[in-house]
């Protein structure tokens, strides 16, 4: 069985798709995710979280803010498989292979240099951390329905935030 359909002891599992997006790179962003309980093929239940940064800032940062967005809104750890898709490689190759080496260098990179948006990537470190979580890189903009709905969903909070200048 692959890491796409794994599923918990009680047959469910969680799907989430994120997606960040900037008004400008930098400049105001918003971020999107869509968190949803499946059994086998059944969807039980489906949750939108989006959010903003009228300040300057990043498509990552935003990216990542929807994976972290998502994680806060789960529920604490039942067991439940959590499957991450975002569009961004960043995202999932940081959690996937250079997290640990990130930690081991006191959040350096290989190269010996601060890796960028600490705050963030320890944020989502902690909030995985004890979670069956799998990370997966979709390509942005390839009529994955999914991610076209996240998508539309955080450009919508970035220009949210452009236009009032207050998080959403």
């Amino acid at each position: 069985m692959s890491s796409l359909t794994t599923e918990g002891p009680s047959g469910l599992r969680l799907v989430v798709h994120c997606d960040g997006a900037c008004i400008g790179n930098p400049g105001p962003g918003g971020w999107a995710a869509t968190i949803k309980l499946m059994d086998g093929d059944q969807e039980i239940s489906r949750t939108e979280v989006v959010g903003s940064e009228p300040a300057k800032t990043t498509n990552v940062r935003m990216e990542m803010s929807g994976a972290i967005g998502a994680l806060r809104a789960i529920p604490e750890n039942d067991g439940t498989p959590v499957a991450v898709f975002c569009d961004n490689e960043l995202v999932s190759r940081g959690m996937n292979e250079w997290l640990s080496g990130w930690i081991a260098r006191g959040w350096r990179t290989a190269a010996k240099k601060p890796v960028a948006n600490p705050d963030l990537w320890r944020e989502l470190a902690a909030l995985a951390s004890d979670r069956a979580i799998t990370w997966h890189w979709v390509k942005g903009h390839a009529d994955d329905p999914h991610n076209e709905e996240v998508d539309a969903l955080a450009y919508a909070a970035a220009n949210r935030a452009l236009h009032s200048k207050k998080p959403a």
